[in-house]
């Protein structure tokens, strides 16, 4: 099993930045990807950024320039630096994970609001 905490959500303004963390603990060495989606009200979960064990990236469209991740292999946490944010943005995050037996787990969530 895997266990993955996110934080670093908030209320920010339109163009501030937000950085978010989320570690994995657990049976962490079958880990290959993570990442994170979100989930606005009304509207399904869709990716937002992956990262592969090797650091492969890959981003939605709505973020691509915008969103950054990252991934600490040595504290087991994978980040995503949010810059420039726009309403739209507004949705909880949350992180997930996948093994090398193609188990999916999943954090709790974090509330990212953006408003004026």
């Amino acid at each position: 099993q895997v266990q993955l905490v996110e934080s670093g959500g908030g209320l920010v303004q339109p163009g501030e930045a937000l950085r978010l963390s989320c570690a994995a603990s657990g049976n962490i060495f079958r880990l290959n990807f993570m990442g994170w989606h979100r989930q606005a009200p009304g509207k399904q979960r869709e990716l937002v950024a992956r990262i592969g064990s090797s650091g492969s990236t890959s981003y939605s469209d709505s973020v691509k320039g915008r969103f950054t991740i990252s991934r600490d292999n040595a504290k087991n946490t994978v980040y995503l630096q949010m810059n420039s944010l726009k309403q739209e943005d507004t949705a909880v995050y949350y992180c997930n994970a996948r093994d090398t037996k193609y188990n999916e787990y999943w954090g709790q969530g974090t509330q990212v609001t953006v408003s004026s």
